[in-house]
């Protein structure tokens, strides 16, 4: 088909469905394909144009005004687990770790202006000039980060971080090599013997993935919250289930609802267990508290290079809310957390557990990690591929009062 005649087509079309009376009905997405269908059709007859190049239009206009113009075949496509575009004419995808970059491109900024105002209305949030950062989500779950001009000086820039239709459990880790059978027997264990875990690691290193997976080890009896900055979680097995999520302030700055509202909420709220998508800032200290105040078995997430340097983080996390003696917040800090498990992406791309640590208490100004587990490299296939994987330590694990509590073995 000539591209001038499919473009022509194409806007003649976009112009009809986008009347108002056309918009502002209310009309189910199969009653707006086939009205736009219809439009198709009529506009392409006696052009010699195939049925498949007519259904290929029909989905261009349908995805332009119902769904996310021409990122929704991307969005579709389950290969794709990372989508970024770089302002309307710089779109990227990563598919088994690899980024490239595509030839599709917007039709002009002001379709990606209208997509971007589009996602975040569709979860009651607000991005313009005078807030120029927020994170949202998509129906599917995706997790969407998006920064508008003048803080994006090469356009409006997204970043979709897709997830899996469906949770991936400890068993697909285990086919993964992320972790092996013996391991997740022993993380299963101290989920339900409710040790407080903290999962670390860098950016896409399969934090969220790798909580998912634990957090499915929860007994289906208990009251779970959950808190995020954007609902990403995918808990399936808990009956009572609350999930909560942060609300960005209105236009007017007002309105706003932050992880540490949530946080103090939920202790109202009487939860077996807290869970906290990822802890970025002020809230970590009222997340540490939570664990100190009778909430065992809760989970977090957070971004750091190492477990020594995920304590750091927290260090600073909560000097940004409170201004404790050092002293103090590390004994929150380590008094709260038992577990932590480091979360790493090798340079062959795959995702690992480097490490699962124990935290012992503090003493003599530091925090005294005791390593369980910790991953070792064994060399390399010869298309790259790493061999190794996460071998027990020397050394004994020292709390197992938990274990005990709960009835179950403390041999690890």
């Amino acid at each position: 088909m000539d591209e001038e005649i499919r473009q022509k087509i194409i806007d003649e079309v976009n112009a009809i469905t986008r009347e108002d009376s056309f918009i502002q009905r209310d009309i189910s997405d199969d009653e707006a394909r086939e009205i736009i269908s219809k439009e198709v059709f009529k506009r392409t007859k006696g052009l010699g144009i195939s049925v498949s190049e007519k259904m290929e239009l029909v989905n261009v206009v349908y995805n332009s005004i119902r769904k996310l113009d021409v990122l929704q075949p991307l969005v579709d496509d389950k290969t794709v687990t990372e989508i970024m575009i770089n302002g309307p004419e710089n779109i990227f995808v990563e598919k088994n770790g690899e980024i490239t970059k595509l030839n599709t491109v917007f039709e002009d900024k002001k379709k990606l202006e209208n997509l971007i105002q589009k996602i975040v209305s569709d979860v009651n949030r607000v991005v313009n000039e005078s807030s120029p950062i927020v994170d949202a989500r998509l129906k599917d779950g995706s997790r969407v980060n998006i920064v508008l001009p003048p803080i994006a000086l090469n356009g409006p820039i997204i970043t979709i971080r897709k997830f899996p239709d469906k949770p991936v459990t400890i068993e697909r880790l285990i086919e993964f090599k992320s972790i092996t059978e013996d391991i997740a027997v022993v993380l299963e264990r101290m989920v339900k013997a409710k040790f407080n875990i903290f999962i670390s690691g860098g950016t896409g290193s399969g934090k969220t993935t790798f909580l998912n997976a634990l957090s499915n080890f929860i007994p289906r009896d208990e009251r779970v919250i959950t808190i995020e900055d954007s609902a990403e979680l995918q808990i399936r097995n808990v009956d009572n289930l609350v999930r909560l999520e942060t609300r960005n302030a209105n236009t007017e700055g007002k309105g706003q609802i932050s992880m540490r509202d949530l946080i103090k909420s939920s202790l109202r709220m009487r939860p077996d267990r807290i869970v906290v998508g990822e802890v970025r800032g002020a809230e970590a200290l009222d997340m540490l508290q939570a664990m100190n105040t009778g909430h065992d078995g809760s989970l977090s997430t957070g971004h750091a290079n190492s477990t020594g340097d995920m304590l750091s983080r927290l260090e600073t996390m909560v000097l940004c809310g409170a201004s404790f003696p050092i002293d103090a917040i590390r004994q929150q800090i380590a008094s709260a957390i038992d577990i932590i498990v480091h979360l790493g992406r090798l340079r062959d791309r795959s995702r690992k557990v480097l490490e699962i640590t124990e935290v012992l208490g503090y003493e003599g100004g530091r925090i005294h990690l005791n390593p369980l587990y910790a991953f070792k490299e064994e060399g390399e296939t010869e298309n790259g591929k790493i061999i190794g994987g996460l071998k027990r330590t020397q050394n004994k694990m020292i709390n197992v009062e938990k274990f005990q509590m709960a009835g179950l073995s403390t041999e690890i």
